[in-house]
């Protein structure tokens, strides 16, 4: 979408494009869509604009995952948040998706890499060095806060690392990738065969 920068959307709170993003989302809907999603946990701010706005469901932010995580971790355990910025994750952020405010967090803004290139949208990325960099946010994050229990990735760029640092913190991972997946699955629910749904010859065998 025209304007939405990374720096924009993480940095300023996508000042300026609330029309753009209602327009873009109604666009969409024009063209057949039956959901949407975005690429940026931070968009949660916009959620429930976006979703009165077009009239089918709407997924802004992994964020929106963390009451759900909570619901299945043990008594006592909590979701814990991965961010590209933990300096913008703000209160606002995580109320518009329904988490608690108090949500720990932590970010990779200390890192040498990850959150350089994506804040200011650079072409290329040192995917080891990236990698550490989030791996050293696991640690902290799990250090910082005993009782997180899962992890949520907030940013979509996170997602190729989930599964190291899933291994190295022991924990579930959770991502914009889960929560869209079980969008989409209740979109467009997985045809198991049932017989009514089978064509006639199949049915009358």
């Amino acid at each position: 979408m025209p304007g939405a920068s990374p720096r924009c959307v993480v940095c300023d709170k996508a000042a300026g494009l609330h029309d753009q993003f209602l327009d873009a989302a109604e666009e969409l809907v024009r063209l057949g869509a039956d959901g949407i999603t975005t690429t940026c946990g931070f968009l949660s701010l916009y959620q429930r604009e976006i979703s009165a706005h077009v009239g089918v469901p709407v997924a802004t932010s992994s964020l929106m995952q963390i009451p759900f995580i909570e619901r299945i971790l043990p008594p006592g355990r909590r979701a814990g948040v991965l961010t590209v910025s933990a300096g913008n994750l703000t209160k606002e952020h995580l109320l518009a998706a329904g988490a608690d405010p108090a949500t720990p967090v932590a970010g990779t803004d200390d890192g040498s890499e990850f959150s350089r290139v994506m804040i200011n949208d650079e072409e290329r990325l040192d995917v080891a060095a990236a990698e550490r960099d989030i791996l050293a946010a696991g640690d902290a994050l799990v250090s910082d806060h005993r009782e997180v229990g899962a992890v949520l990735l907030e940013c979509t760029n996170m997602v190729p690392y989930a599964a190291p640092l899933s291994r190295r913190l022991r924990l579930p991972v959770f991502s914009i990738y889960t929560f869209v997946t079980w969008f989409h699955a209740g979109l467009v629910p997985r045809d198991f065969g049932h017989p009514a749904s089978a064509p006639r010859e199949w049915r009358e065998r």
